[in-house]
């Protein structure tokens, strides 16, 4: 027997995630607050990187000439129908007034201060969705927050100070509970954790650990101390399962609704701000698409040390001096590339979009269809994953004026939605369908959803319930 040592050259082919990549996406997953924080500490610590800040409209990012937003303008008709309706002062008390209030909706002054809070957000929201008799009540409840987006008050009481039966305060809870962030309106750390877990089940497009509840639920205190050994016994679970739920948690959820909803927070904290990283329009029948951002500020390589490296070659220039400038300017390209890689990215995925939900964006909410991150990224030649990174925590302003999540555009449930919406339309109007009858006939065609889910869902088309539908 004998053993032969050789050598061998072999050619082979392997996938590598530069330190360039890594870089560019993690730029490309800020939120524009943490981008802004990025950039401010690049700023601080890289002589080389210089920023320009553009005069900018708040609301639209548009370039400002004095105080005027010349996006935000009123075109001459609806000018001179804000001027008429401004000089409206025979009118008797309110109706002056309310015509005075109109008016400052064309004043794009009063539309860069007015900031679109989450108050805001919810009110319109809730309005939409339920009967005017409980748009009082929706007011108190939305009142009821706290700062984290936790419900101070109980039914009973909520009831008590509104004067209305208990069942309608539950119809206005039910309705804030499918709006977003998910888990507004909760009681408390683990209710919310527990809404967001059920919400993204029924989406299906995160996967879920198992025992994820039960562990929430029961357990939520052992899993912060990460006793997971005991956590395990007492769900019946393995610890690794138990680990990768504390892992989903930290990852995928946000104990507190507020700060999944808030893309900038004002000198007042209880101030939510949501200011879009993307802009819509639809002019004259074209939809157009701009990443905000470009319009707020530029960054260059900072003159002195441009003139600087085009004199590296120079005698003059010592050794130190030469590293110097090489590092300082080479770092701030390389920040500067990776921001226009962000840009790019973002203005490529709203194109795909505005192609995808071209009769949304025209028509509403009830034209959404089915949409994918997968399907985007293969459209646009990217992966999936990095169309998720692109689309986490960042806006987007719609033609009707709206702030919506990136979220918006990508509904697994759609075409679950559309099905509820073409039964609705075909109902008998003498006898509409209750959501439990909707419920019903979707399981005889084999799609198992609860009456709640599809309450919410209706909500969400922004149809009214079967009692209200009578005709």
């Amino acid at each position: 027997m004998s053993i032969d040592l050789s050598q061998r050259l072999q050619q082979t082919m392997s996938v590598k995630v530069t330190p360039k990549q890594i870089a560019a996406n993690y730029i490309l997953q800020m939120s524009s607050v943490e981008l802004q924080e990025a950039i401010a500490q690049e700023l601080d610590e890289n002589p080389a990187l210089e920023m320009e800040e553009l005069p900018s409209c708040p609301i639209c990012g548009h370039s400002v000439v004095g105080n005027y937003c010349t996006e935000c303008m009123p075109r001459k008709g609806e000018a001179d129908d804000a001027n008429r309706l401004a000089s409206t002062d025979d009118l008797p008390g309110d109706g002056a007034t309310r015509l005075r209030d109109e008016a400052d909706e064309f004043d794009p002054i009063a539309r860069a201060e007015a900031d679109f809070t989450l108050h805001d957000h919810l009110t319109w929201n809730l309005h939409a969705l339920l009967p005017s008799s409980l748009h009082r009540v929706a007011d108190h409840v939305i009142g009821a927050l706290d700062s984290n987006g936790f419900l101070t008050q109980t039914d009973a009481e909520i009831a008590a100070t509104t004067g209305v039966q208990v069942a309608g305060v539950e119809q206005v809870l039910e309705a804030m509970q499918g709006l977003e962030p998910i888990g507004i309106g909760s009681r408390s750390i683990t209710e919310s954790l527990l809404a967001q877990i059920a919400y993204l089940r029924e989406e299906d497009e995160i996967p879920v650990p198992p025992h994820a509840e039960a562990v929430v639920r029961d357990h939520l205190a052992d899993l912060g101390e990460r006793r997971f050994r005991e956590v395990a016994v007492a769900v019946g679970a393995t610890q690794r399962e138990v680990i990768e739920v504390w892992e989903f948690v930290k990852a995928k959820l946000n104990p507190y609704p507020t700060a999944a909803f808030t893309a900038a927070v004002s000198g007042d904290s209880a101030r939510q701000i949501i200011r879009p990283d993307v802009l819509i329009r639809d002019l004259d029948g074209e939809i157009t698409v701009e990443v905000v951002e470009s319009r707020r500020f530029s960054l260059n390589v900072a003159p002195i040390y441009s003139s600087l490296s085009s004199k590296l070659r120079s005698e003059e220039t010592t050794e130190d001096e030469k590293q110097h400038v090489r590092q300082y300017v080479g770092r701030a390209k390389f920040f500067i590339d990776n921001i226009n890689r962000r840009r790019a990215t973002i203005q490529r995925i709203a194109e795909c979009l505005i192609e995808r939900q071209r009769d949304y964006l025209v028509n509403g909410v009830q034209h959404l269809v089915p949409l994918t991150r997968a399907e985007v990224g293969e459209i646009i030649g990217m992966h999936e994953s990095t169309v998720s990174r692109a689309t986490a925590e960042k806006y987007v302003m719609i033609p009707s004026g709206e702030v919506v999540p990136f979220s918006h555009f990508f509904t697994a449930s759609l075409g679950v939605k559309d099905q509820i919406r073409r039964m609705i339309e075909a109902e008998d109007a003498r006898h509409p369908l209750s959501d439990q009858e909707i419920a019903d006939a979707l399981a005889n065609d084999g799609i198992a959803l609860a009456r709640r889910t599809v309450a919410k869902y209706r909500d969400e088309l922004q149809i009214l319930p079967a009692r209200l539908r009578h005709h």
